[in-house]
């Protein structure tokens, strides 16, 4: 709209000259021609217009003066209101380019901050990374370290209790005075062997090495006292370095267990860590874009709106300019206007004028020839509806008895000219109604054709965000369904894991309870099938009964009482029996390991698969995130286009409007127009011609049915 009333304004101002010959014509003629014919109705007015023709000129003066001063007070309205438009206008673009060159820098520094804030961010995510791998990697390492010292620790002890029980059992039985008996068991090879290295004073070992071998001789009772307190020192050393072990196994476990639990807080901090960081980065990179949309667009319109700024502020100085010059003009044409017809109106100039101007100007020519011309001009005149003044002011004329007839002439020249004028304005005015029309025209279907692509795409662009979000919110509910189904997987593995571990810890405790079963049985009924066991109350009561076959007299014999012990024969179904429950708590324990085994490599797969699919979700959350904000910014932008064609559209309508109301009476009858305006010129010329001395004896007289304007 802005855009048309600046044009309008334009043309007006183009026209102006244009509509000031007219209007200064037909007020030219208006004030010359009604006070003619006002006088001609009565001798008395027609002999005062022949004494004081002077009056007529000041009419003519004062009609221009009142004409001047109607323009000038229309061209002011227009001129005010082109100012006005520049001041608002001018007001909202200055504001507008102040806000977009605040808008710009701050906009730019926003987006290196958000650049250097992404960078650091992925800074940050491969330091977190890198910490996660080390801390997932020190777990492993410390729970394989801890696994290999707790089955060193676990033989260790078993080897130190063992070793304690037997120099227990030395001392017990050597305290009881069962030495003999005990030096022949298969503890006291064992206790050699504990002796040999052990740490301990070497005279200490040397005793106890020579009481073991049995070269003490036939001094034993005297000694078995210090071979005793020996074997305590002994045995005390070897509880306190067991409970040292354990402690310190107890310590390495409370370390383990501390520095698994600080890892696995460590893992799960930093997986927070990244996962905000994930976000957070994937946000500040849809921001970025934005932001840099956000700059183009800002960077273009200020270009646009400090170059229209320009073209305005030029415009509106130049029409100030042109405005108090057209002004100074007018004021000067006035003052003309009015000091000539001061001069012309005074008491004393009328009186001079009427001596001076008495003597007749018209020359006489002959009758004929002004009775044919005058009816020409009356012909030409009754063509007309409504009448012509400018044909009756040339009658009135002809009919004058003291008006030159150069005069006449002159007037007839100037009359064709104005209609020549008129028609050529006409063709000019019909050509450009024309042009403008169909340019307006194309413009509207262009326009239409524009908003209807628009509104193509605002509906794909909507239907895309709302599938966007739809994606999005599908993916975002997989995620969470997947950490739920994670964390179940996990909690069902770590009790599958402890199910299997009590299971073959059970099975391996009935195996060994089978198993002192199956050789305690094999002891009696099989005893090259037994495997050897220290029985330290069998070898003291084998012991005690040596000794005293050694120191008493032998008894008498014994009564009968039965014959010789046969072993049952059932026992060797018993021990297969036994066997086969062995094989198959091994089969169990098999079985299990295989299926915790594949158990655990199907968990560890389903891990990995879930952690891909995990970060393939978000990484397509963040694609699809960034490619819903693009087509929101360019749904945006059509919005926008379309509201600014909208707007273009209803102005052109507004344009072809006032062209039609315009346009549209001179294109219905300017051939009609153009039709009496030639017969009209046709009329003057020979009318002219037969003023001139030429002899019409035919006077074509040519009709026309047309409304003159």
């Amino acid at each position: 709209k802005i855009v048309v009333s600046v044009a309008a304004f334009a043309e007006v101002q183009a026209m102006a000259p244009v509509l000031r010959t007219v209007f200064l014509a037909a007020a030219a003629i208006s004030t010359w021609v009604l006070p003619a014919a006002a006088w001609s109705s009565s001798g008395q007015g027609k002999e005062e217009a022949l004494q004081n023709p002077i009056r007529k000129v000041v009419t003519m003066l004062q009609a221009m003066q009142k004409k001047i001063t109607e323009e000038g007070a229309k061209e002011k309205a227009l001129y005010e209101k082109f100012m006005c438009y520049c001041q608002t206008n001018g007001g909202k673009l200055r504001e507008s380019v102040a806000a977009a060159q605040g808008k710009v820098p701050a906009l730019g520094a926003s987006i290196k901050a958000a650049t250097e804030e992404q960078v650091q961010l992925e800074a940050e995510l491969k330091t977190h990374q890198a910490d996660r791998s080390a801390a997932k990697a020190a777990v492993a390492e410390s729970t394989a370290l801890r696994k290999k010292e707790a089955a060193a620790f676990q033989a260790e002890k078993e080897a130190s209790t063992a070793d304690i029980k037997t120099v227990d059992a030395a001392v017990a039985a050597i305290s009881r005075g069962m030495a003999g008996g005990f030096l022949q068991t298969y503890a006291a090879q064992v206790l050699r062997k504990i002796a040999s290295n052990q740490d301990m004073v070497d005279g200490d070992r040397q005793t106890l090495m020579a009481f073991l071998s049995g070269t003490q001789g036939s001094d034993y009772a005297p000694r078995s006292d210090e071979i005793v307190g020996i074997l305590q020192a002994m045995g005390d050393t070897m509880k306190k370095n067991l409970a040292d072990a354990t402690a310190e196994e107890n310590e390495a476990i409370a370390n383990y267990e501390a520095l698994k639990t600080a890892k696995e807080k460590e893992v799960l901090a930093l997986n927070k860590a990244i996962e905000a960081k994930m976000t957070r980065k994937g946000n500040l990179a849809v921001s970025i874009v934005h932001m840099k949309n956000d700059l183009t667009d800002t960077e273009e319109a200020l270009l646009e709106d400090q170059k229209f700024l320009a073209d305005l502020e030029a415009g509106c100085g130049s029409k100030t300019q042109e405005w108090e010059a057209r002004s100074q003009m007018r004021s000067e044409e006035l003052v003309a206007i009015a000091d000539t017809i001061r001069l012309l109106s005074e008491d004393e100039s009328l009186d001079l004028f009427k001596k001076t101007l008495q003597s007749p100007s018209f020359v006489q020519i002959r009758g004929a020839s002004k009775k044919q011309a005058l009816s020409l001009i009356r012909a030409s005149r009754e063509a007309w509806p409504h009448g012509s003044i400018d044909l009756d002011f040339i009658a009135l004329a002809l009919q004058g008895k003291k008006i030159s007839m150069d005069k006449v002439l002159k007037m007839i020249d100037e009359m064709v000219a104005t209609l020549e004028q008129e028609q050529k304005d006409d063709d000019a005015k019909k050509e450009y109604c024309e042009r403008q029309l169909d340019t307006s025209d194309d413009s509207k279907k262009e326009l239409e054709g524009k908003i209807e692509r628009l509104e193509t795409a605002i509906s794909a662009a909507e239907e895309g965000i709302a599938k966007l979000k739809d994606e999005v919110a599908v993916l975002q509910k997989g995620i969470v369904a997947l950490d739920k189904s994670v964390a179940e997987a996990t909690s069902q593995r770590k009790a599958e894991h402890e199910e299997f571990s009590e299971s073959v810890a059970a099975n391996s405790a009935a195996m060994d309870l089978l198993h002192l079963a199956i050789n305690r049985l094999n002891q009696f009924y099989n005893p090259k099938l037994a495997k050897p066991v220290s029985k330290p109350a069998e070898t003291e009561t084998l012991a005690q009964m040596t000794f005293h076959v050694g120191h008493h007299e032998a008894p008498p014999p014994p009564p009968e009482t039965f014959d010789a012990y046969v072993k049952s024969e059932s026992n060797s179904g018993v021990i297969a029996l036994l066997k086969r429950l062995v094989s198959e708590l091994e089969k169990d324990n098999t079985i299990a390991e295989t299926e915790e085994e594949g158990a655990q490599k199907e968990y560890e797969g389903m891990m990995k698969d879930s952690a891909d699919k995990r970060a393939t979700d978000v990484k397509s959350i963040g694609q699809k995130t960034s490619a819903k904000a693009a087509i929101e910014s360019e749904l945006q932008a059509n919005k926008e286009s379309k509201a600014s064609s909208t707007k273009e559209l209803s102005a052109t309508l507004e344009y072809i409007a006032s062209l039609h109301s315009e346009c549209d009476w001179l294109m219905k009858y300017h051939s009609v127009r153009e039709e009496a305006r030639a017969g009209e010129v046709d009329s003057l010329k020979k009318a002219k011609a037969i003023l001139s001395g030429a002899d019409f004896s035919l006077v074509q007289r040519h009709k026309a049915g047309a409304l003159r304007r």
